[in-house]
């Protein structure tokens, strides 16, 4: 009787407050086409833009950025995967177990905003391309001055929210496809751009060397002055910039919410498609478009909005890239602010949560200035969430280490844990507190602030209880956590079991999709390698514009119709 009470118990619960049922983890395939199609996106256009306006020099950005991306990959790895795979939850129902539903609720409330803010961006960011699209004014106000613009705004978000009600495993599925082709495009840009800049600095479609390379990037891109004329940032800026970007999902354990699927804990590895695919060669590669369509149209880099940067890149195919790369973004966080919000109504679904937070995103995006302080919200973000990510880090990683009792503010039935909210409240002075008195390289704050937090969380904890023992309900605990897995896999047994679509059709499919993305690899080829004067650069570029927009509409076409093929046969 006991059993079938426990058992009722979750049947009443929400999925996303229990943990992740072992028939729903993911291989790492779905984490690293997650990552690639998330980190490979809209705001990578700006980002490339902001090197350059920074004042990088040429070395320092491919130096920097590949240090700064493996650190950040590492800190995904050994930080964020190994809590979320032994706890199989997101951060926001673990830290209502560890700190009670005060600070809970507050700290969700501060995700959702957040996260609204960042796929409001994002929604702007591809509408962006089809305001390009159809000729309409460039909304450079903080308020939308054109209504068309607004409809098309309306319209993307709708997508966007339709995409993330269903999931994670929707948005996995939606990243899978938009991955590779995103990659191709930005690989592609790059190299029908590079000649432009090379003929207006060289005089010549190619430079002969490395050297040579380096040389056009320290004179047209990277060049190591900023905006003003000034000295620019140096390597170690570029460093801190690449690792930080990301400390909110990292160090702030956002992804929780993400690697509670993994199978494994080295699946933190798998992030490594979008911080090197993506944001490595994805910043790179902006930057040289940018530049390259900056020559083209006789601006500043600093001037053009991402639907320029993509048309005179990519031709009719930078549209559809700034719309999906915007897309994939959104979609991701989107299902974030649903699950935080999803803590704090608990007794409404994700669904209704997230269909709630999407409209209110779709409102938020039809504001231009959310996209134009996209970079200062993201910075800051991660210093106002590290904090919190570090409680948790204490309480799950170095409390069994010291003899400390994790989870004992649960045990104490405590609903405003003292320790957890004045730690937050102190690492966010600490954090700021260093900002003001300008003591670092603001790219760097969230480390001393994390570890800042974790040493006040600690000694605090000590202090209110964590030190003491708590056999019962430890016992309780370990029991409950029996039960989830029995009834989970009583749901199991129910559910239907995904078959692999192996058929011919299908693999044809498949291969179509490749062969168009390979395509479209070889037409960029062309235009970098087989430009020898101005003219045919001219003549192959145009070319790469017609076919590889043919090629982009294919690869969708398949794509999405050998997806559809495997979820009929599933169900």
């Amino acid at each position: 009787m006991e059993t079938s009470n426990q058992y009722q118990q979750f049947e009443n619960l929400e999925i996303e407050q229990l943990p992740i049922a072992k028939n729903k983890l993911h291989n790492w395939t779905h984490f690293a086409g997650l990552y690639a199609a998330e980190h490979v996106a809209a705001t990578e256009f700006v980002i490339g833009a902001t090197f350059v306006a920074l004042g990088a020099t040429t070395k320092d950005i491919i130096l920097g950025l590949l240090i700064g991306n493996i650190l950040a990959v590492l800190s995904w790895t050994l930080i964020a995967s190994p809590i979320a795979v032994d706890t199989r939850l997101s951060l926001y129902t673990y830290l209502n177990k560890i700190a009670g539903d005060s600070m809970t609720k507050l700290y969700n409330w501060a995700n959702v905003v957040i996260f609204t803010v960042i796929s409001a961006a994002m929604i702007t960011v591809s509408s962006t391309a089809v305001r390009f699209a159809f000729n309409i004014p460039a909304q450079l106000d903080w308020y939308p001055t054109n209504l068309w613009f607004v409809l098309i705004v309306l319209l993307v978000g709708i997508v966007v929210v339709s995409i993330a009600i269903y999931g994670f495993t929707a948005v996995s599925k939606f990243s899978a496809i938009c991955a590779p082709w995103l990659f191709v495009m930005f690989i592609s840009g790059a190299f029908i751009l590079l000649p432009a800049l090379s003929l207006d600095v060289l005089g010549e479609t190619l430079p002969s060397g490395w050297t040579e390379l380096i040389n056009l990037g320290d004179q047209s891109i990277w060049t190591g002055l900023n905006s003003d004329g000034e000295p620019g940032i140096g390597l170690l800026e570029v460093i801190g910039f690449a690792w930080a970007a990301n400390s909110i999902t990292h160090f702030g354990l956002i992804d929780m919410a993400l690697f509670r699927f993994a199978k494994k804990k080295s699946y933190g590895l798998a992030t490594s498609t979008g911080m090197m695919f993506g944001h490595f060669v994805a910043w790179i590669s902006a930057g040289i478009m940018g530049a390259g369509a900056a020559v083209i149209i006789g601006k500043s880099i600093v001037e053009l909005d991402p639907g320029d940067v993509a048309y005179y890149a990519l031709g009719w195919s930078g549209f559809v890239i700034v719309i999906v790369a915007g897309w994939t973004t959104a979609v991701a966080n989107l299902y974030r602010a649903g699950l935080a919000a999803q803590a704090i109504f608990t007794k409404s679904s994700r669904k209704k949560t997230t269909i709630i937070v999407g409209l209110v995103t779709m409102v938020v995006a039809c504001f231009p200035f959310v996209f134009s302080q996209m970079l200062p919200l993201l910075t800051y973000a991660g210093l106002l969430v590290v904090p919190v990510g570090s409680i948790v880090f204490a309480e799950h990683q170095i409390f069994p280490k010291i003899g400390y009792t994790r989870y004992w503010s649960q045990y104490r039935k405590l609903t405003f844990s003292t320790p957890a909210i004045a730690s937050w409240a102190l690492g966010l002075l600490f954090g700021f507190g260093l900002n003001m008195l300008n003591v670092m390289s603001f790219y760097y704050l969230f480390i001393p602030t994390w570890i800042f937090t974790i040493l006040i969380y600690t000694f605090l904890a000590g202090r209110y209880g964590a030190k003491d023992k708590y056999p019962q309900e430890e016992e309780k605990e370990r029991i409950r956590n029996i039960n989830i897995e029995k009834f989970q896999e009583k749901k199991a047994e129910k559910e239907v079991v995904i078959i692999v679509d192996n058929s011919l059709f299908t693999k044809v499919l498949k291969v179509i999709s490749l062969l168009v993305l390979a395509i479209t690899l070889v037409l960029a080829c062309i235009v970098l390698f087989g430009s020898e004067t101005e003219k045919i650069y001219i003549e192959n570029r145009e070319l790469f514009y017609n076919y590889a927009f043919v090629c982009t509409v294919i690869y969708f076409a398949t794509s999405i119709w050998a997806l559809r093929r495997g979820n009929s046969l599933n169900k």
